[in-house]
């Protein structure tokens, strides 16, 4: 019994230390982990005063003995991350505490909020450092900036026993998704993750209820959400863009984006409007612009085309004519047709034509990034037109979301064992016959990184790969760039921003 009791004060030690409990509340803490582990007695020990870098090895400890005591079922990862959370909530500030010490360091400094509100979600193992460092990230050199590169294998997939006992739960509609405020606290499900030690800030925009927390997964730097307090869609609307350059003139150190809202273009989840942000320079906020527009309906704004992959206007000036000038192109871009290019702006009701916009502060100036976006399908390409055609699907077949679209890719776990078969073939030269079958999907490319590098070695062939992963991220985005890189899709482009600014000039 000694190696729990020192356990559960090593847990307690830690939160101290981190600033989540305070000495005052110390018993309190510790007799709501007694009774979370269903124990009745306690036996005061002594534990040694090192800084811990995470909770996650002392969790592993109380997890490993509830084990075996009987307290899980199955002691899954699904089940494992449950306990983690309710015990994190032993020691974790209550909601009132969290948004009241937020707002007190907001006052004196935003920056200084978001610090320590991003400390305080490391610190309570709501964002997992030591399992998100198992992810394989690195930059990759392109002509259009360095881009990153993330095999995401910090997300555990589903065992045979946990897949079981999602069949058998009953259905709930509680939380209605994973964004919904009443997750914070919320103990999970086999079928919904864990939020107990979970806590999110209220915001207004636009004089409306919103909320900020981030994101349990850390794509990058302080990688945050913000989502509406009720269940609603989301909708690119003039709504929209006024939230997200209210959210910059709030937070003026974080930049902020919408996904796209309409299927195969949007985000993974269209059922509840949010935007995500964060503290992180992607290469497309340092793309310069590569072609000057003229706006004469508003002088005063920078506008121009972003030396980009994908298609992307940047608007840079005072917060007033940003959101005007944003607005009428969005407006132009909805109803535009151009079939030379394939561009159709709807099918009978259905639209296929909206943007992802991002917003960021350029000084005492704002900035809106405009990414045009198209959703049609066709019978040659049925996951989307504009979307990474099959040949790229080896590397990545999911929607290009916000992420993406800035230039980080985040690219599915099984690449990372597919990526070290590869580099075996590649060095041994193995012949087609002698692949696993479920790797021959990647043949084309090993051909042509092959020929691309005549020299490869075991010492450099893992750096080939990652070169290569980039330059295929690349054609990618080209791929969801709805004007082509070519001079006919420049052209195209050209033809489009006459049009939108013709059309600003009747609402001047």
């Amino acid at each position: 019994m000694e190696t729990i009791f020192a356990a559960i004060e090593q847990l307690i030690h830690y939160a101290k230390q981190r600033g989540l409990l305070a000495p005052e509340d110390a018993v309190y803490a510790r007799n709501r982990l007694l009774a979370t582990l269903r124990l009745t007695e306690w036996q005061p020990v002594e534990v040694k005063d090192t800084p811990l870098a995470s909770p996650a090895p002392v969790l592993d400890v109380i997890i490993d003995w509830a084990h075996e005591q009987g307290l899980l079922e199955t002691n899954t990862t699904t089940e494992r991350d449950r306990w983690d959370a309710k015990l994190m909530d032993c020691v974790m500030p209550r909601p009132s505490e969290v948004i009241r010490a937020f707002y007190e360091r907001y006052q004196r400094d935003p920056q200084e909020a978001t610090d320590w509100f991003y400390s305080l979600s490391q610190s309570s193992n709501y964002i997992q450092t030591a399992r998100i460092a198992q992810n394989q990230q690195w930059k990759v050199p392109t002509i259009y900036g360095e881009l990153d590169i993330t095999i995401n294998v910090a997300k555990p997939e589903k065992d045979p026993k946990e897949i079981a006992k999602m069949k058998e739960a009953p259905s709930s509609s509680y939380p209605k998704c994973v964004l919904c405020k009443e997750n914070e606290g919320y103990e999970g499900t086999w079928g919904h993750p864990a939020r107990s030690n979970h806590r999110v800030i209220p915001i207004t925009l636009l004089g409306e209820q919103w909320y900020f927390q981030y994101s349990p997964y850390v794509y990058y730097n302080e990688h945050c959400i913000v989502f509406h307090a009720e269940h609603v869609p989301m909708k690119m609307e003039r709504k929209t863009l006024e939230r997200l350059l209210d959210f910059v003139e709030q937070f003026p150190h974080y930049f902020i984006g919408s996904n796209a809202d309409l299927p195969i273009v949007g985000g993974s989840i269209l059922t509840h409007d949010h935007f995500q942000g964060g503290r992180y320079p992607f290469a497309m906020e340092k793309a310069e612009i590569e072609d000057y527009i003229s706006l004469p309906s508003f002088p005063s704004l920078t506008a121009g085309i972003v030396r980009w992959p994908m298609s992307v206007i940047r608007l840079t000036g005072a917060k007033e004519d940003v959101l005007e000038a944003a607005v009428r192109l969005y407006e132009a871009w909805q109803a535009y047709s151009d079939p030379s290019v394939e561009i159709i702006a709807c099918s009978g009701d259905v639209p296929h034509n909206t943007i992802t916009p991002i917003a960021r502060r350029r000084g005492h100036s704002f900035e809106l990034d405009i990414v045009l976006r198209n959703n049609r399908t066709s019978v040659e390409h049925p996951y989307g037109i504009f979307h990474p055609h099959e040949e790229l699907h080896h590397i990545k077949k999911e929607n290009i979301g916000l992420i993406e679209v800035m230039g980080l890719a985040v690219l599915p776990g099984r690449l990372a064992a597919e990526l070290e078969m590869l580099a075996d073939y590649l060095v041994h030269r193995t012949k087609k016959e002698d692949w696993d079958e479920t790797m021959l999907k990647h043949w084309d490319w090993c051909e042509a990184i092959r020929a691309a590098h005549p020299d490869i070695t075991t010492s450099n062939v893992r750096d080939i790969l990652r070169y290569e992963v980039g330059q295929r991220f690349v054609t990618v985005l080209e791929h969801a760039g709805v004007f082509k890189r070519d001079e006919r899709g420049k052209g195209a482009f050209r033809r489009f921003l006459s049009h939108a600014a013709e059309s600003m000039s009747s609402f001047v």
